[in-house]
Parts: C-alpha cells; structure tokens; sequence
C-alpha cells in the first residue's frame, strides 16, 4: 500500500499545481481511469476496486544524461531493424512532449535525422477527442517518413492521435518507438511499436 499511497498524493500535489487528468496520467505514467480512482481514493470516496494498470516510473534513467543516451542507442538498434525489415528510411524523429523529447533528441543526433515535437493539448470537455499540434520550433513533417517517440504507451491512445495527425498532414509514420509498452501492442494504427519493454498482463 505505501506505493499506492505515494501514487495518491502525487496526484494530489499535481492536481493541486493545476495539472488535469490527462498531464496527470502522463507525468505519473498510468491511464486516466487509474487518476480519476487515485485522486477519488484521495477524498475516501472510492469504493469500487483499483482499475488494471501499472504504474512505471523511469526516473532512474531520466535523471541521468548518460543513462538515457544509452537507451537511445537501444531504441535507435530496434527501430533500425524495423526499417530494415520494411525495406524504408526514415526522415524525422516526432518526440512526444513531454517526456518523449529527451528520447528523441538523443536518437535524432544518433540516426542523423530531423527532429519535430509534437505537444498534446489539456483535454477539453470530451475527454475521447485529444488534441494537439507539431511545433513550428522544429523540424516540418509534411510529406516525410517519420518515427514516433515517447516514453510509455498506456492505452495507446496518444500515439494514435499523433499518427493520424502525421497522416493528415502528408506524413508517413513508419515506426514507434518507446521505453515501455504497457498495452502489449505490435502496432498502433497499423504503425509497428519497438519497445524495451513489453507488458502483458494475464489475468
């Protein structure tokens, strides 16, 4: 129960920073279901059992530059066999901000390739529609081969947002590429996903 704990006051003090569900989520690594029971926890209103999720917390490596070039090399090797495997190129890194960005900085100056940030917006009232937008800052996308970036995959519905943005805009997402993959998925929107680490829960 003390990681519990410690997850319920984290949301706690980042709802408390005007953060919404889905930043919560993001920071914290879990779904937004998995918010809505910890901060209900949080005021002894919750009474129905914790949703299906686990909580992943890479701090170990983002907290070190050294660490997290490594596993940039890593990802870059897996993807690099992805594109091998589809016989293609690829011509920009997309980091999924906020926590994606580091990652793909590193495997853009890695693979030699144009880096573009994508930043999802709060969630409006409908919580179903996400969205967001590449940053003029960086690299454009339109028309050119793209690999996804980000940390974790929870439901997946993040990154499927950022691939029919890339095709809406004339892009073609090629890959995804991320820490840990908690949906267990091979694809997202028919885009084939490299991770580290696959979680597949058996119930």
């Amino acid at each position: 129960m003390k990681n519990i704990d410690k997850l319920i006051q984290k949301a706690v003090e980042l709802q408390a920073n005007g953060l919404v569900t889905r930043q919560i989520a993001d920071e914290l690594n879990v779904s937004r279901d998995t918010v809505t029971w910890l901060l209900t926890r949080s005021k002894k209103e919750e009474t129905s059992p914790a949703p299906k999720d686990i909580s992943v917390n890479w701090s170990g490596i983002g907290k070190s530059a050294f660490r997290l070039r490594h596993i940039g090399i890593a990802l870059c090797d897996m993807v690099i066999e992805t594109l091998e495997h589809a016989d293609t190129e690829a011509d920009v890194i997309v980091g999924i901000g906020l926590s994606g960005v580091p990652l793909a900085s590193l495997m853009a100056d890695e693979l030699e390739l144009e880096l573009s940030v994508y930043h999802s917006y709060n969630e409006q009232s409908d919580q179903s529609q996400v969205r967001g937008a590449f940053s003029r800052n960086f690299a454009s996308i339109k028309d050119k081969r793209c690999i996804i970036v980000d940390d974790v995959i929870t439901s997946g519905s993040t990154v499927s947002d950022v691939v029919a943005h890339l095709r809406s805009a004339g892009a073609k997402p090629i890959a995804i590429a991320v820490l840990v993959d908690k949906s267990g998925s091979e694809t997202i929107s028919e885009v084939p996903v490299s991770s580290l680490v696959r979680i597949v829960r058996v119930d």
